[in-house]
């Protein structure tokens, strides 16, 4: 899965050959979004003015970016994916990374249309199809993003948090049965995956399984108490307590 925004710095720099040939003047307006993204954000405008091109405008998206304002960024990393002078991967990844972007906005349809036009560059990218999925589940549309989620199993079947990311779509949809399937294939593959065991465990209380919930949540909440997961976990704990 693709990163948080607390490490787009590096998930977003520019694979282009302009960037090579004005690389120092580029990488300098990359470090100043660290430490001061307006400045950045104004340096980055000056330099497009100037004929800064293609490296100009992604360093401001950088900018964007690191302000928080994602829906400003994400279309002019749109506008760099349709640019010239790239390979088929460069423009996909920067398309990819608008749908990322339109993402943070919570701007599902814009997302799923240029994750749409990554995949149509790179068809068989498991990372963008997954990526897409989770665009098409925000809009709640469970069947999209299940069928997503099974092309990018396809190519690669081994991936436990794709196939907890499909039990979620199918469960959503009413799929039950193979949602548990999924599930079960997942901890088979990675044995005490706690994003698997926290959906396995909303499921057996869905099903009346209270006991056999918490103890799933349990585990995740001890054997994992820093990670994403356990987080999730407990909550569940203390929403099921409070009942």
């Amino acid at each position: 899965m693709r990163p948080s925004h607390a490490c787009l710095a590096a998930f977003l720099l520019l694979p282009t050959v302009a960037a090579a040939q004005q690389g120092e003047t580029y990488q300098h307006c990359v470090d100043l979004t660290k430490s001061d993204a307006q400045a950045a954000y104004y340096r980055a405008l000056a330099w497009h003015s100037a004929g800064g091109g293609s490296s100009a405008e992604h360093c401001e998206a950088l900018a964007l970016v690191q302000l928080h304002r994602y829906a400003d960024a994400a279309p002019l990393l749109d506008k760099l994916g349709q640019g010239g002078g790239l390979s088929s991967a460069e423009r996909a990844q920067l398309f990819d990374q608008a749908g990322n972007m339109w993402l943070l906005a919570e701007q599902a349809p814009q997302a799923e249309r240029s994750f749409g036009d990554a995949l149509a560059l790179t068809p068989r990218d498991v990372d963008t199809l997954a990526d897409r999925a989770r665009a098409r589940a925000m809009r709640k549309d469970w069947s999209g993003a299940a069928g997503d989620l099974t092309a990018a199993l396809a190519v690669d079947g081994n991936r436990a948090d794709l196939l907890v990311l499909r039990a979620s779509a199918l469960h959503a949809g009413g799929d039950k049965k193979e949602a548990r399937a999924d599930i079960d294939r997942a901890l088979a593959v990675y044995p005490g995956y706690g994003d698997a065991l926290v959906e396995r465990g909303a499921m057996k209380f869905e099903d009346g399984d209270a006991a056999g919930a918490r103890a799933d949540w349990q585990a995740v909440a001890k054997a994992q108490p820093s990670s994403r997961a356990a987080a999730l976990a407990g909550e569940y704990l203390t929403e099921t307590d409070s009942k």
